[in-house]
């Protein structure tokens, strides 16, 4: 299962800083219905995320409806990615039957 969207990249400061993107309401739905299959705990879903060149595994976060992706700055420096800047994603769920 494939997802993508554009979104603007945001910071949360909580007890350390990180870059977020919010995956859109839409997609979220797409989302949630693979998350009963896949999901590990606390709601969080494994995925790949692409941004630009870079690709790498994570988990979305829940967040009141929908996920936030964490951009890590092994993403973030090399994209050249700041706050506020929109950027086409491309996620793949883990860990889906075939």
């Amino acid at each position: 299962m494939d997802v993508e969207f554009v979104a603007e990249v945001f910071e949360w400061r909580g007890p350390a800083p990180y870059h977020f993107v919010a995956v859109p309401e839409d997609q979220s739905a797409e989302l949630r219905a693979a998350a009963s299959v896949t999901s590990y705990g606390w709601g969080m879903l494994p995925i790949r995320a692409r941004i630009g060149k870079t690709e790498w595994k994570t988990s979305l976060w829940p967040k009141d409806g929908t996920y936030l992706l964490p951009i890590k700055d092994a993403v973030r420096k090399p994209e050249g990615l700041e706050l506020g800047d929109q950027v086409a994603v491309r996620l793949t769920v883990d860990g889906l039957p075939r």
